[in-house]
């Protein structure tokens, strides 16, 4: 009651419209710091730097591409605000063809000053039309975030990138040249299969031959169309072209597969002549060239209806001589043994393309041909290692092919030494394996 006593005639003392006034005073003043406050908290919600987008042009071999060579584009955001909503603004892109790589990565990261963060991560493969200076304009991120409470949208840009697109200089090939093909590419790889066998099929019969073609940083529509192929004395039907392109996280893959029958006409053994691909080496920025290998058609099976013929009848004294033939061969195969090893060798068809390659001086298309036997057949590659001439020979061929010094190549010689079966090593005779089980235990 003191303290009433001693309030209340102070506030008598004043009138009720002074009070009023005080009162609507004192509310805009706790209004206005209310408001500062919120302006505050929201600024300090966004900060310069808390949400940046950057795209960054990925070039193969570090040099300027050529019109309808790959460049990834890799798009990459940090984030520090929780993202609700988001969408991705493309830019035209009106003098490159584009396929985005895949789905988008979201991810969490550390901030260097040690803040969680969210990354965001886009690739982007596109392919100039022609050559020239160009800018890409800014891809924006639209997002829609959680600032001081509220649903803010926000657009962050990326900053333009300057790309330059080169002239092609050399006097071959080219962008814009009809022939070769222009495939510009990081690897390509070519699979050869025939049904049936074509060193079996004569006249009448016919074979189907189905070429594979893959290439590393294309899409389908860049591969060449189905190679010609003729000779003398086959008749060649073309099936249908099919093309598709598979995505992968690296950049496309572009897979054609041309296919046809094939009919012999004449009663020969018929070479057929390895087809070249010409193309262009994306990460050496060289030309090179890949292989449809070369075939023979006829001459492997000998003349089956002589084999459908009943048998002769054999006379008395035939069989009885045969039989004795026979027991004079067993005795001389307890006395000497049978081989059951074979010398290993490159397969016939991997001879006639290093042979065709070395011929034309073409070292990308001798290493091309004898990259299978490099990595399937161990036995092959561990008796060169040991052949003085023939390792020196394959070490002066990567030097040539990878710019590892200068050194002498002589490559008809490495074709032939190459071509020798391999003395000292052995592989397992095919039948006699197959038969051992009916041998018993030893």
């Amino acid at each position: 009651m003191v303290i009433f006593s001693e309030v209340l005639p102070f506030a008598r003392a004043r009138s009720p419209s002074r009070i009023r006034r005080r009162g609507r005073d004192l509310r805009a003043a706790l209004v206005a710091l209310a408001c500062l406050a919120f302006a505050g908290t929201a600024h300090a919600e966004i900060a310069p730097g808390d949400l940046t987008l950057t795209v960054t042009p990925e070039r193969n071999g570090n040099a300027d591409p050529f019109s309808r060579e790959m460049v990834l584009l890799r798009i990459h955001g940090v984030y520090r605000q929780p993202i609700l909503l988001e969408e991705v603004i493309q830019p035209s892109l009106a003098n490159f063809s584009w396929t985005q790589l895949g789905r988008d990565l979201w991810t969490k990261t550390k901030l260097p000053d040690g803040q969680n963060a969210i990354a965001f991560d886009r690739v982007v493969a596109i392919f100039p039309h022609h050559p020239g200076d160009f800018t890409i304009e800014p891809f924006v991120h639209r997002l829609t975030v959680n600032d001081g409470g509220t649903r803010k949208v926000v657009d962050v840009p990326s900053p333009p990138v300057q790309l330059a697109v080169a002239h092609w200089t050399k006097p071959v090939g080219g962008p814009d040249a009809k022939e070769p093909w222009w495939l510009p590419a990081r690897e390509v790889t070519i699979t050869d299969s025939w049904s049936p066998d074509p060193e079996t099929v004569k006249i009448g019969e016919s074979t189907r031959r189905i070429v594979t073609l893959e290439a590393h940083g294309m899409v389908a529509e860049g591969l060449p169309p189905r190679p010609v192929m003729r000779t003398r004395g086959i008749l060649t039907f073309a099936g249908p072209v099919t093309r598709e392109t598979i995505i992968t996280p690296t950049g496309p893959i572009a897979r054609a597969t041309y296919q046809w029958d094939v009919r012999p006409a004449i009663a020969e053994v018929i070479p057929l002549d390895a087809i070249a691909i010409p193309w262009f080496d994306t990460v050496s920025r060289t030309l090179r060239e890949a292989e449809i290998p070369a075939r023979q058609i006829g001459g492997g099976l000998p003349d089956r209806d002589e084999d459908a013929k009943p048998p002769v009848a054999a006379s008395p004294l035939s069989v009885a001589a045969a039989a004795l033939a026979a027991f004079g061969l067993g005795l001389a195969l307890l006395g000497f043994g049978v081989p059951a090893r074979s010398r290993p060798r490159l397969g016939r068809a991997t001879r006639r393309a290093l042979a065709s390659a070395a011929a034309k001086g073409d070292a990308a298309a001798f290493r091309s041909s004898l990259a299978p036997a490099l990595r399937d057949e161990p036995d092959l590659v561990r008796a060169w290692r040991g052949d003085p001439a023939i390792a020196a020979g394959l070490e002066a061929l990567d030097a040539t092919l990878y710019g590892r010094g200068a050194a002498a190549l002589d490559l008809p010689d490495l074709a032939r030494r190459l071509a020798h079966p391999v003395p000292g090593a052995t592989r397992p005779d095919a039948d006699h394996a197959r038969l051992a089980g009916l041998d018993g235990p030893r």
